[in-house]
């Protein structure tokens, strides 16, 4: 239970007082009423003694009386009804409120700290009242009335008569049948004779006279003369008087609404008038029946208009309403008006004398009365005691079965009983604190009644032995419970009394408390609890809580279970506020540890709660938690809940319509999700234009392509600023999300649309319909100049002239669904913008779901959706920035940097370039060259300038090179027109080549030059407002198959330089599909030939193989091989050496072709000098027509290869180039070869039954001699796993020696000898041919050559090759060649038999002059010398 003002010690002997009954003459309640007051209530406030009252017990022991109190109290003859007193009580619970600003206690019981009020001031002040209220029964006399005050006015003109009337009204109260009501405590009742004298009206001396005849006829102890109202109320505002008396009306009298609406003159002039008013006690000033007051109306008489209408338990604005009028009528009244400090001690001293001269005499003689009948009868044997009780019972009930008594109250005792007897002196006794022979009479009581099974008498019994025991001074025994238990059973089982049964709760549970056994007091309170009265089960139940929670061991869950319990009872019981407050107190204990739907419960009742007591912003409060809480409801009940929000959101918005707009809690939005775009959508693709992907808010963000993106922008801004990226450059950003750097403010261009993408989630399982939404923003505008203007414009919505704001009429949000809405401003005018948030009305769907006694509001909304009902409301964009983490303290403490992607500052006007692709494939195969068409576009209002176009992947196209004749222009005439340029050749030409040269500096590749970076060649270099251009562009197919992506990134300036934003981009990702085509692969090797005696030996033969690799899937039909061109500086093809007559070369699917050329090195005419970029292109043409390869887009796309070539990472590049040596770098170039092979191709396709003619190129690099080249890429095959090596390797130092593969080519070889040879053996037996050895130095350095002539191989299959035949001669050769030399040694080969011969067994080892070290050509391994001897 909770704390308590006072303590069981006190709350008992307060609640248990001597009951005084009093009886006033019209006159006397007249001079009291001046105070607003009858005399029962004049008194209440002095009713406390001040000091110790002292009597004797039957022992003649002093018995001391501490802070006795007495109850007087008018008298009323009729029985207070039990709808009055329920009434009374409710009215008093709701009266009782926690007071503003009180600090709650803080528990903390495990993981809970919980706010919890200590004190239950309702709950004190319906147990006071109830136990006031409990009326009189006949089987307890401790609210029986003791003594009588009789009350005249000195002012009456007989006051002697006028008491000895009220004596006999009293007597015939008492004595006369006809009244059950009020009882008495016995027969002979203590009257005592009060004359009241108005001080500022009557006659003191008269009224001292009269006093003495009181005196003398009623004996000095039982008469007394009260002086009152020494000042007149219209000297009330002179002097502030204390007022003791409100707090005891307020609390107890709730007829207070009824009562002196005309103050007091009313009274006095109009006697008619005071018939209608009710006295505070409920008397009436009318005399009916003769008797001087109407005894018929109890106090807590009930309207008979309100009793029908009205339970207690009913709605709660009735009740509620009479609290209040009680209160407003009580503030402009002043009790106690006519009264001064002196009048309060004179009322104060009063109660002493009356209490000390006539109650306690009165009660002290009538306790030794009981005490001695009953002595005087314990002398009697018990049997006969029993024998004899039915002389003394007369009217006593026939005998009952123990069974029946059991089921009824039991018997009904006549008042002169003997049992009755011990029991009224048991309560007399306990009235006076005289606990412990109290207790004694209680007991033997309680054995007296239980052996006749009266059980009623036998519980009040129990129940008032139980407290004595417990008051008895220094606790002789323990407070035996067990008797509280017997008798709330009997009270609520037997008796069916749950009054007396709730008493006893109230009184046991105290005690309990008291001694710290709050599980028991638990239990006992719960066992109260019933369906009879939800406020009596409320209150216990939120006591039994208490009990809970103040264990040693606090029991949370127990206290919040009973708490919600108690909550759910004062609500039945129409008190909302405390219903409010139990849940309230009870959702401390829920909150947040997962108990959804106890959770959501929780809440939906507070929220009805609050909305019902118009407090409105709870309310709103306690429904958003349902919504926004992942809730488990299902969804009728969710839907319920939505609109029970939504109903509440709207009546508080009514409240306040020109307030900010609130907070709304649904749908959620992820406020990190947000992502911001500037500038237009992107134009749908119109028949065969396209127009560039740019960014869009449709794609997603990948990091890897914005890196990559970033890097091409780099690229092309180091270029334009002669290879230096300014520290003002920042990447642009088109669309910012929470991957983009959002630390500076973004640049948005005035004019160009603003699109917000907003990602909204509906966590309900019922839709969210939002209607109007749009953007909420302030915009700070700016003159040109830049500074501010003079007025701050916020939230200017309504100035469509600065900032268009688009609407989105209806939005709908399914269950459980994520949903982004893109939302678009306009800005019309420079200035700093901030994006705030959105704004919108939220609905749901109407259903066929009920609503809970909400019905739709008509015609609240016209739409494709039908709308139930909807608010209006935002909520705010916040986006919190990423952790930042480079300094220390960011390290160690946690700060966020700004995200301002909603801050954008809007600038000048800017060119704004559009780009369309006509024609433009999607589909190619490897190496196929197509030509397409780009158109450039200016939307602004600015012209552009400095076009640019940047890409990763140069190689896949070309806007043509200088040297590019302008095909025709338009799209439409080009249809047919072959890519390349063409020229017609003589049929009957051999396969030689047609040479010509170009400079790759007229293909923007030259010294120092960036291939990525590719001006576009617009015509003056400028693009005007609203110009468009159209310019060829030729695209070739990647050489890889499969999609590939391809990036271009537009770059373009201002005209006008902009301090802000110095250029823009626009970006394109072409997604290109291609299908195998050709594989070429090529491999040159020196040509041992020396009949071109003109090229020094420097001939080279080239292989090249072409295959098929198309598998049909494009319709491909052949493959023609029309030409085979080579581009170089140094090295040129002469001619085909290919010996097929047939000249067109095709290639079905799956077949290869093979071809060979003479390759012979350029004329220093042809190739100059060796820095010049000039290449040398010579075609070798099988068909009729002739593409010249160094013009565009052959020549282009070659360029393009190599320099995509050379960025390659080269395998054997050494580091150490440096460290070579010139003359082994020479030996390296000995083996180099600079030649490219270009094969071009043309395909026959059909495709929907016409025939098409596709083009194509492939490139071969030739770098080394003897190494074979493709066109292709080669996969690298993956490096095996090597086994780890735990020690250190020693650090090498790089060799600087040429590889065995490099000196092997220092030399040429050529065997010249005759292929057979006819001899005689059996003339001649020796057989001996000249040979001829020619040595070639393919260096620019001195060769040391030795020539050794003996045969190394000594194996039986080397043997067999060779045969057995010998070099006559010298056996070995010593000579030098110089640069480039060929020098011949002649030899003779001798055999001695016929058959095939290889003669290319001479080893050649050769060495720089400068050298040490010989190595051995390899070149005798490349091919056999067979010769093949005859006899003749």
């Amino acid at each position: 239970m909770a704390q308590c003002v006072q303590s069981v010690q006190e709350l008992i002997p307060d609640s248990f007082v001597p009951c005084v009954a009093a009886l006033c003459s019209d006159e006397a309640e007249r001079i009291t009423r001046l105070n607003y007051l009858s005399f029962a209530e004049l008194l209440k406030p002095f009713s406390r003694l001040t000091s110790e009252v002292h009597m004797r017990d039957p022992n003649n022991q002093l018995h001391i009386i501490k802070n006795l109190k007495i109850a007087v109290s008018n008298i009323v003859t009729q029985p207070p009804q039990p709808g009055a007193i329920r009434k009374l009580l409710n009215d008093v619970v709701s009266g009782t409120q926690p007071p503003e600003g009180l600090v709650a206690n803080v528990i903390t019981a495990g993981d809970y700290d919980l706010n919890i009020s200590a004190t239950t001031p309702w709950f004190e002040s319906y147990r006071e009242t109830f136990l006031q209220s409990m009326p009189a029964s006949d089987h307890e006399f401790l609210n029986h009335y003791l003594a009588c005050m009789l009350v005249a006015s000195s002012s009456e003109t007989e006051p002697l008569e006028q008491f000895s009337k009220l004596s006999q009204e009293q007597h015939r109260i008492q004595h006369n049948s006809d009244y059950s009501c009020p009882k008495w405590f016995i027969p002979n009742t203590l009257k005592y004779y009060v004359l009241l004298h108005d001080v500022s009206a009557g006659d003191e001396q008269r009224a001292e006279s009269i006093y003495e005849e009181m005196k003398q006829k009623f004996g000095t102890q039982g008469c007394y003369l009260l002086k009152i109202n020494s000042r007149t109320p219209n000297r009330a505002s002179d002097e502030q008087i204390p007022d003791p008396w409100s707090q005891y009306l307020q609390k107890n009298s709730i007829q207070n609404q009824e009562t002196y609406e005309d103050g007091p003159c009313a009274i006095t002039s109009n006697k008619n008038s005071d018939s209608n008013l009710l006295s505070l006690d409920g008397l009436d000033n009318e005399v009916k029946d003769g008797l001087p007051n109407n005894f018929r109306t109890h106090p807590l008489q009930l309207d008979q208009s309100h009793e029908s209408s009205n339970s207690i338990d009913g709605p709660d604005h009735v009740k509620s309403a009479s609290l209040h009028e009680a209160k407003k009528a009580n503030t402009g009244i002043i009790h106690g008006v006519c009264l001064t400090l002196t009048d309060h001690d004179r009322i104060r001293q009063f109660i002493q004398e009356f209490t000390f001269r006539g109650l306690l005499p009165h009660i002290e003689k009538t306790i030794r009365q009981l005490n001695d009948q009953l002595i005087s009868r314990k002398g009697l044997s018990r049997s006969l005691f029993s024998a004899t009780k039915k002389w003394f019972s007369g009217g006593k009930v026939p005998e009952k079965s123990i069974n029946e008594l059991k089921n009824t109250s039991g018997l009904l005792y006549p008042p002169e009983a003997p049992e009755l007897q011990i029991r009224k002196m048991a309560d007399l006794c306990f009235l006076v604190q005289h606990y412990d022979l109290a207790y004694s009479c209680y007991h033997t009581a309680k054995k007296d009644f239980l052996n006749d099974q009266a059980m009623l008498y036998a519980a009040g019994a129990l129940e008032m032995a139980a407290v004595s025991s417990f008051l008895q001074p220094g606790a002789p025994r323990p407070y035996p419970a067990h008797y509280m238990d017997t008798a709330v059973q009997t009270y609520r089982d037997i008796c069916k009394n749950m009054i007396l049964a709730e008493r006893c709760v109230l009184l046991s549970a105290e005690i309990l408390k008291s001694q710290s056994k709050y599980s028991e007091a638990a239990a006992l309170l719960i066992r109260l609890t019933s369906e009879d009265s939800d406020l009596r089960s409320a209150l216990l139940l939120e006591q039994a809580a208490h009990c809970f929670i103040n264990m040693k061991s606090p029991m949370v869950r127990k206290y919040a279970f009973h708490m919600i319990l108690a909550g759910h009872r004062f609500s039945k019981a129409g008190q909302k506020k405390h219903a409010l407050r139990c849940y309230c107190q009870a959702m401390q204990v829920y909150k947040g540890k997962g108990w959804s739907l106890a959770e959501d419960h929780i809440n939906f009742t507070i929220g009805r709660q609050s909305y019902t007591l118009r407090q409105l912003d709870n309310a709103v409060s306690a429904f958003k938690h349902i919504l926004i809480n992942e809730s488990k409801q299902s969804a009728a009940q969710q839907g319920a809940f939505l609109r029970e929000y939504l109903y509440v959101y709207k009546n508080v918005s009514q409240l306040s319509p020109d307030g900010l707009l609130p907070q709304l809690p649904l749908p959620y939005i992820s406020s990190s999700a947000t992502r911001v775009f500037f500038g237009h959508d992107r134009r749908p693709a119109d028949g065969e234009k396209q127009a560039a992907t740019h960014v869009s808010l449709d794609q997603e963000y990948d990091s890897e392509s914005s890196q990559q993106w970033r890097e091409l922008e780099e690229h092309v801004v180091a270029v334009v600023n002669k290879g230096i990226i300014p520290s003002s450059f920042h990447p642009t950003q088109y669309c910012l999300n929470s991957y983009s750097d959002n630390s500076r403010f973004p640049l948005a261009v005035v004019e160009e649309p603003i699109t917000v993408e907003v990602a909204f989630r509906n966590p309900l399982k019922v839709p969210l319909l939002l209607t109007d939404l749009s953007l909420l923003w302030k915009f700070q505008p700016k003159d040109v100049s830049g500074k501010d203007n003079e007025e701050m414009k916020e939230l200017v919505t309504r100035e469509p002239e600065m900032i268009g704001t688009e609407v989105i009429s209806e939005f709908l949000i399914n269950s459980e669904e994520s949903k982004v809405a893109r939302l678009k401003l306009f800005p019309h005018h420079i200035g700093e913008l901030h994006i705030l948030g959105v704004v919108y009305n939220l609905g749901t769907i109407q259903g066929s779901m009920a609503v809970d006694g909400i019905g739709a509001l008509p015609g609240c909304h016209t739409g494709k959706h039908s709308l139930s009902m909807s608010v209006r409301g935002r909520q705010d964009l916040e986006i919190q920035g990423p952790r930042l983490n480079n300094t220390k303290e960011e390290k160690t403490s946690i700060t966020y940097g700004p995200d301002r992607r909603l801050d954008p500052i809007i600038t000048e006007e800017m060119p704004l370039l559009e780009v369309f692709f006509i024609h433009f494939p999607t589909g190619l195969l490897c190496g196929e060259i197509r030509k397409a068409y780009v158109e450039f576009v200016n939307v602004s209002k600015c012209p552009l300038t400095g076009l640019k176009v940047v890409s990763k992947r140069p190689e896949f196209f070309t806007f043509g090179g200088n040297t590019a004749v302008l095909t025709p222009l338009s799209p439409s005439a080009s249809e047919n027109c072959s890519a390349y340029k063409t020229v017609v050749t003589d049929s009957t030409s051999v396969c030689t080549a047609l040479t010509s040269s170009a400079s790759s500096v007229d293909f923007g590749l030259g010294v120092g030059s960036q291939p990525e970076v590719i001006p576009v060649p617009l015509p003056d270099t400028i693009l005007l407002p609203g110009a468009s251009v159209q310019l060829p562009m030729w695209l070739r197919g990647p050489d890889e198959e499969g999609v590939h992506e391809i990036n271009f990134l537009f770059y373009y300036e201002s005209v006008k330089k902009q301090p802000k934003i110095r250029h823009r981009i626009l970006r394109h990702t072409a997604v290109i599909c291609t299908s195998r085509s050709l594989n070429a692969r090529a491999m040159v090797c020196r040509s041992n030939s020396l009949e071109d005696e003109d090229s020094r030996g420097d001939n080279m033969l080239v292989f090249v193989d072409v295959e098929n690799t198309n598998t049909s899937e494009a319709g491909v039909k052949e493959f023609h091989i029309i030409q085979v061109s080579s581009s170089s500086k140094h090295w040129k093809l002469q001619k085909s050496v290919n010996l097929s007559e047939n000249k067109d070369a095709k290639l079905a699917s799956r077949e290869k072709g093979k071809f060979c050329f003479k390759a012979i090195r350029c004329k220093e005419s042809e190739g100059t000098t060796q820095t010049s970029e000039k290449y040398t292109f010579a075609d070798i043409v099988f068909g009729n027509e002739q593409i010249v390869s160094s013009a565009s887009p052959c020549a282009d796309f070659f360029y393009r290869s190599l320099s995509s070539e050379l960025k390659r990472p080269q395998t054997q590049v050494s580091t150490e180039k440096h460290l070579i040596e010139d003359a082994v770098r020479l030996i390296e170039k000995c083996s180099e070869v600079d030649l490219n092979i270009v094969v071009l191709w043309k395909a026959y396709v059909v495709e929907d039954s016409k025939q098409l003619i596709l083009e194509g190129q492939h490139h071969v690099i030739l770098h080394t001699v003897g190494k074979e080249a493709f066109s292709y890429p080669q996969k690298q095959e993956p490096p095996e796993m090597e086994l780890l090596k735990f020690f250190r390797p020693e650090n090498t130092t790089v060799s600087s020696r040429p590889s065995v593969e490099q000196l092997s080519n220092l030399i040429k070889t050529n065997l010249h000898y005759p292929e057979s040879f006819n001899h005689p053996f059996h003339q001649k037996s020796l057989c001996l041919v000249p040979v001829t050895l020619l040595l070639s130095n393919c260096s620019k350095a001195d060769v040391d050559v030795i020539v050794d002539l003996r045969h190394k191989t000594t194996s039986p299959e080397a043997l067999e090759v060779h045969g057995s035949f010998t070099w006559l001669g010298q056996t070995q050769y010593k000579l030098q060649l110089k640069s480039q030399e060929t020098h011949s040694l002649q030899l003779k080969a001798c055999f001695v038999r016929t058959g095939v011969y290889n003669l290319g067994t001479p080893r050649v080892f050769a060495k720089l002059s400068n050298q040490v070290t010989v190595f051995e050509t390899s070149q005798q391994n490349s091919m056999p010398a067979l010769i093949i001897i005859n006899n003749v």
